[in-house]
């Protein structure tokens, strides 16, 4: 049964009822709750007094792109979960928004049976151009220097997320609630306790599972909660997001255009228009969010060297502040954390995205082998293998998204010359391109097992 923007839960899930065919049923909610028939579609109804308890095994707070990519590396797992989204569906699909795919992404989830819905509607990468403001010399990035098919892909939210929900409708072992709204949750030895309020529900409703995962974003308030502390920097940027018409055809080529002030990354879309994201300190960022379109168009034109000729804006203009963010701890008890929720990097070559999807298919290959393996799942040991992997690979491209941004944003003239050598070190030395290449790509970590099959 297709899910709703409304509350569903997954019959099975019920306590003090009958196993059900694994099926999904809206959360109507009611005074006398019965025993359910195995045979019925059943509905609950409204219960005026009496909190509702369900258990699972592993309860996953956030319902976007990576805490929906962790739900469907679970799918046939034997796992029972839940994915709880404190936004409706039809208003999470619909953020006007653009990724780099790396991939490794592709890769995962192709593993995951859901690229064949996406690869139609995505960008294939087929020359990544690297350059640097007013410097003639442009580092040219072809699909043979890696010796693939492509360097990646350009995907919009709405794609990706509806690909991961539209799987997540046949998955038997995974329940989808929204809109729900986490208001506490309590830790013990054995488990968690995950308090929730719908606009279905008269009473809340209690979550009980062996283990919780945010991926509540940069603002987690399951990390807040849980008291794990973390290290970083906010930039001295903001970064500016719009889509545009080129008045050239992008052919599939990547910019990736450095300034004095910031870098300015275009991406190219499936349907010929190209997502732009441009990094600028902050008050050059408001100026240019609230400049008359026809202003702000001929900036941009000159920041990508006219490269697409003429520019047409064909969306709002989004701001948000740039910053550097490491989790202290990816854990705690009965919690882990993945994505936005763990770090946050510089927008720079388009990695943060990614982090958060092999963060998810990382986890997802660490429990379900626990799991297999007999263990408990949200034990300190097996979590600690996440962070294991995790941490380290994260903290490297934290560091190289970091240094790319300090190196080239500044007018600081040793630095000018050191990274302009450094442009055609790159552009002359295979080996070098071929290094980048595998980082930028995700290509030089460990690689999850659900993309192994796929990259070999």
């Amino acid at each position: 049964m297709p899910r709703l923007d409304s509350v569903s839960i997954s019959a099975e899930a019920m306590p003090n009822s009958k196993q059900l065919p694994p099926t999904t049923i809206p959360l109507l909610l009611a005074k006398d709750r019965q025993t359910l028939d195995s045979d019925a579609s059943a509905t609950i109804d409204r219960v005026e007094t009496e909190t509702i308890c369900l258990d699972y095994d592993l309860a996953i707070v956030g319902g976007g792109i990576i805490g929906n990519t962790l739900a469907v590396a679970l799918q046939n797992s034997g796992l029972r979960v839940v994915s709880i989204e404190s936004q409706a569906q039809s208003v999470s699909i619909a953020k006007n928004r653009a990724y780099v795919l790396s991939m490794l992404s592709g890769q995962i989830f192709e593993g995951m049976g859901i690229w064949n819905q996406i690869l139609p509607l995505v960008t294939q990468f087929s020359q990544i151009q690297i350059s640097d403001a007013d410097y003639a010399g442009v580092v040219k990035m072809y699909p043979q220097d890696l010796g693939t098919e492509t360097l990646g892909y350009a995907a919009s939210h709405e794609v990706l997320l509806t690909a991961l929900q539209s799987k997540l409708q046949t998955a038997a072992n995974i329940t989808t609630m929204c809109p729900a709204q986490v208001v506490g949750v309590d830790y013990t030895e054995t488990g968690a306790e995950i308090t929730i309020e719908t606009p279905d529900t008269a009473t809340p409703i209690k979550i009980r599972a062996s283990l919780v995962i945010a991926a509540d974003g940069a603002k987690s308030s399951l990390r807040e909660r849980a008291g794990i502390e973390t290290t970083g920097w906010n930039y001295w940027q903001s970064c500016i997001t719009a889509t545009i018409k080129p008045e050239k055809h992008h052919q599939n080529v990547a910019y990736e255009r450095f300034w004095y002030a910031g870098p300015i990354g275009v991406l190219p879309l499936a349907d010929g228009r190209c997502q732009v994201v441009w990094t600028v300190p902050h008050q050059q960022a408001e100026q240019l969010q609230h400049l008359p379109t026809s202003e702000f168009l001929q900036e941009l034109e000159h920041c990508t060297g006219g490269l697409l000729g003429k520019l047409e804006l064909d969306s709002q203009r989004w701001l948000f502040p740039v910053k550097l963010m490491q989790s202290k701890q990816y854990t705690a008890p009965r919690l882990a954390l993945i994505g936005d929720a763990a770090h946050c990097c510089h927008p720079v070559a388009g990695q943060g995205m990614n982090l958060g999807i092999r963060d998810a298919a990382a986890l997802a290959e660490i429990l379900v082998a626990a799991h297999q393996a007999g263990e408990d799942i949200g034990s300190d040991s097996v979590l600690q293998r996440y962070t294991n992997w995790r941490k380290p690979e994260n903290w490297v491209i934290l560091a190289f998204t970091d240094f790319l941004d300090r190196m080239f944003s500044n007018r600081i003239f040793p630095l000018v010359i050191v990274r302009r050598f450094g442009l055609l070190l790159l552009d002359r030395i295979p080996v070098f391109k071929y290094l980048a290449l595998r980082l930028m790509t995700g290509l030089a970590g460990r690689i999850p097992q659900v993309a192994k099959s796929i990259s070999q």
